[in-house]
């Protein structure tokens, strides 16, 4: 049973590469991967919070680096894939997690501040697709999670750039799914709930929100970030060899209740 179990899900020794690792949520995935044994490479366009992490995972016995990175630059999404194959021989698999919001009333959004969350959450995701998809293609395997969201469909209110992009990171799993079926390479999309930074907690969670959220959620609670490793691990994993296109929903029952 044990072998079993190793085999199927066994992630020791693969790379790889998160975007936004410096950040709440992707930091906990790094931390939660570098413990089943795979090598990191942490990329933040705030390299001091990536370089946290790596602290974090290389103090615990892990095996990490930190790589500054916009999501907007081709070039800095390419001198990462370098810097993981020049520590770590290749990359076997990619999350992207990098992004931005703002709780910012629709008729008062700035086109800059508009372009700016669709840069970073969908442009991001997409040259992130392409620049790794295409390492990967040509290797003949490797797996992408892009990072959706309870608001990709329906949307949630107050954030309607986010919302938008969320939507357009779902379809371009589906779509990358699709077209790299045959290929070796999965592309699939991870689907949080209502997992509140102190950032949201300040800017989009009021008590009447907070009362909406959590009578919406099935275990009414908010999600711990520890608990999107284990989907993120079964995603990367074997186990998941057949699984593709997918958003695979971590939200307490989120998106199980109507009324």
């Amino acid at each position: 049973m044990k072998s079993f179990l190793e085999t199927s899900f066994n992630l020791e020794g693969k790379v790889v590469l998160l975007t936004g690792a410096g950040g709440h949520l992707v930091g906990e995935m790094s931390r939660g991967l570098a413990k089943a044994g795979m090598k990191i490479v942490c990329c933040d366009n705030n390299i001091e919070a990536a370089q946290t992490v790596v602290n974090d995972i290389t103090q615990n016995g892990g095996t990490a680096i930190a790589v500054k990175v916009d999501v907007r630059s081709v070039t800095d999404l390419q001198n990462a894939l370098s810097e993981a194959i020049k520590h770590y021989g290749q990359l076997d698999c990619v999350l992207n997690g990098a992004g931005g919001n703002a709780p910012t009333p629709f008729l008062e959004i700035a086109v800059e501040e508009w372009n700016s969350i669709i840069e970073v959450q969908l442009t991001g995701t997409m040259l992130s697709c392409q620049v790794y998809g295409k390492y990967m293609v040509e290797r003949g395997s490797g797996s992408i999670i892009n990072i959706s969201s309870a608001s990709s469909g329906p949307p949630l209110s107050k954030a309607f750039a986010y919302s938008v992009a969320k939507s357009g990171v779902k379809n371009l799993t589906q779509n990358l799914a699709r077209e790299w079926g045959t290929t070796g390479v999965r592309v699939n999309a991870l689907r949080p709930g209502f997992f509140p930074t102190e950032w949201s907690m300040k800017n989009f969670i009021t008590p009447e929100r907070e009362a909406a959220i959590l009578g919406h959620t099935g275990m009414k609670r908010y999600g711990k970030p520890s608990e999107l490793v284990g989907a993120v691990m079964w995603l990367f994993s074997d186990a998941a060899g057949f699984v593709t296109g997918a958003e695979i929903a971590v939200d307490g029952g989120f998106t199980a209740m109507t009324i």
